[in-house]
């Protein structure tokens, strides 16, 4: 049971962030291509006439955040062998800087480095959680494969993303990283649904 109610939470959480990102992106001020390749999804939470639908956005990153931390504190420890510690860590860095993205949305000025540091802990935090992760189990199959592949391809989509700040398709970069976290918490939600553990 406790397993179910862990991965119904992060399936929850995954599948909310995609729909409220998918209205936001539908909803902004600019067509829908130029959304996805030249704006970040930080914009899509800032409430202003480009975003009408930023609440949905901040919404969603503060309850994939509430979900990570409670599937994995409730449910998902109990299949950590190594590295508990670190493990733990990683978990809440990752979920404070989620939170944090959606308490402190970027389009105000005076809490930009707020809402930045949140963002690098959500990102380059939960992807490295996710190797972490992959090496922390008692057995490295399928999941623990999958899990080590999207880790490292967020990781390197954050430095492809970080060293081009200032390119036009940065963003592009950005989503790539966050979204193996959004694939990561959908694919653990039904790994502990259905017991494949």
């Amino acid at each position: 049971m406790k397993s179910r109610i862990a991965g119904i939470a992060l399936i929850i959480g995954s599948l909310w962030y995609m729909i409220a990102e998918t209205i936001c992106a539908f909803s902004f001020n600019d067509t829908l291509a130029n959304t996805y390749l030249i704006h970040t999804i930080s914009e899509l939470g800032i409430p202003n006439l480009n975003s009408p639908y930023f609440f949905l956005m901040n919404s969603a990153f503060i309850l994939i955040g509430l979900a990570l931390l409670f599937a994995s504190f409730y449910k998902f420890k109990d299949y950590i062998i190594k590295y508990k510690i670190i493990y733990y860590i990683f978990t809440v860095i990752c979920t404070l800087g989620v939170i944090i993205v959606g308490l402190v949305h970027a389009g105000n000025p005076l809490a930009l480095t707020y809402h930045a540091a949140g963002a690098i802990m959500a990102i380059l935090g939960g992807n490295i959680l996710l190797v972490i992760v992959s090496l922390s189990m008692d057995r490295f199959e399928a999941y623990h494969k999958i899990t080590l592949v999207l880790g490292i391809i967020g990781l390197f989509a954050f430095g492809v993303m970080f060293l081009n700040m200032s390119g036009i398709y940065m963003p592009v970069f950005e989503r790539l990283s966050v979204y193996t976290l959004i694939i990561w918490n959908f694919m653990t939600g039904v790994y502990l649904f259905t017991d494949r553990f």
